[in-house]
């Protein structure tokens, strides 16, 4: 399994891992001063079944948590993982 690196895109309000010639993005939105929403989760089909959703997932609630926002979560990927 490849090792995929995640990066923050905060002018773009995404998480992103690179696939070659495609993307896997977190997509979020400040809603206000303290809020953050989760709203899009996308992994292409050549990522599928690795992991990259989760890591995504994972790197987009870790930052939440070092800037204290609350986090919101439109997507339901992101609302399933929370309520693991």
């Amino acid at each position: 399994m490849q090792s995929h690196t995640v990066e923050h895109q905060p002018q773009q309000s995404r998480f992103l891992v690179k696939l070659d010639s495609e993307e896997a993005v977190l997509q979020y939105e400040l809603t206000n001063d303290t809020s953050v929403d989760f709203y899009r989760t996308y992994v292409p089909d050549s990522g599928r079944g690795q992991g990259i959703a989760e890591k995504l997932v994972r790197a987009g609630l870790a930052w939440a948590k070092e800037k204290g926002y609350k986090v919101e979560a439109s997507c339901w990927y992101v609302k399933k993982f929370l309520h693991k």
